[in-house]
This record gives C-alpha cells, structure tokens and sequence, in this order.
C-alpha cells in the first residue's frame, strides 16, 4: 500500500447515505454499507445525479463520526458534482471542506478484500505512521476505472488530517 499526502479543494457529492458502525459492518446480520451499494448500483443512483463532474468515478465516504473509528458514523455512497443544481429530493448533498489528506493506494487485488485489508491497516497506524493525527471529518474511498475489474481492483482511500 503506497502513502503520498494531497492537499484536496472543496468536493462537492451526491448520493445516499445510512447511519452505521464497524463493529455493526462485522456482523452480516447488521451490516449497512453492502445494501448501500448494491442498491446504489440496482437503482442506477449515478444516472439520477445532475451535474456529474467525473462520470465513472464513485466516492464512498465515512463523515459524521460520532467519535473515532469505532464510534458510529455516516456511510456515503455517490458522484462528484459542479453544483448541488437540480438535484433530486430523495438523494443527499454533501460537501468535503478543502483539507489535508493521507492518500493510500493499493496495489491491483480482489474486491472487497483488498478495501477490508487498507482499511483494517489505516485502523492500526499510529499518528506518526499515518502522517498526522486523523481529524474524523471526512474519509474516503474513490472508485474509478481502476476498479472496474473487481477480481483485480485499485482503489484510493483518503484519510483526513489535522
């Protein structure tokens, strides 16, 4: 997994959204963010959303968060946009503030393992591994034709930074 740091402007989404934690993403029986996608995909969210500023790309992000990563947080699923202009009622705005990020990339692997795997890593990183201390606003992961190939997929995951 190859960590680069970004400094990101203001990303403007759209999508859909569910309350969850990770203890309750372990348990089959309560998982959220799983239904989420396959509905995001069954529903064909993406051609739904107005004003698609990267089409083909998919921001799945972790906000919200009640404490750190154990706490309960808001799952997002959905586009990047030019503008909130247009967007239908029963889908969600949000916005990522300009902040300083740790980028990681993985290398080519199956999904979704290899998003499990980066995460359970970033999980065990000290401050001074990560790159700074996590400020808990906005997380993501960003899906795009990299990924297209489930059985060999490469992902970027941003972790936000104080």
């Amino acid at each position: 997994m190859e960590k680069t740091f970004a400094q990101l402007s203001e990303i403007k989404l759209v999508g859909i959204t569910c309350r969850t934690n990770n203890a309750a993403e372990m348990n089959p029986a309560t998982a959220k963010i799983g239904q989420m996608i396959q509905r995001y995909q069954a529903e064909g969210i993406t051609s739904k959303i107005p004003n698609l500023k990267n089409p083909g790309s998919t921001y799945c992000v972790y906000t919200e968060y009640e404490s750190d990563f154990n706490g309960e947080y808001t799952y997002f699923i959905g586009a990047e946009v030019s503008s909130f202009d247009e967007v239908p009622n029963d889908l969600f705005k949000l916005t990522i503030a300009s902040q300083r990020y740790a980028k990681f990339t993985n290398g080519p692997a199956p999904m979704p393992g290899v998003c499990i795997d980066m995460w359970q890593s970033i999980w065990s990183m000290d401050p001074e591994e990560l790159g700074g201390k996590r400020k808990y606003s906005a997380d993501f992961e960003v899906y795009d034709e990299r990924a297209y190939d489930l059985n060999s997929a490469t992902l970027d995951i941003y972790i936000a930074l104080e």
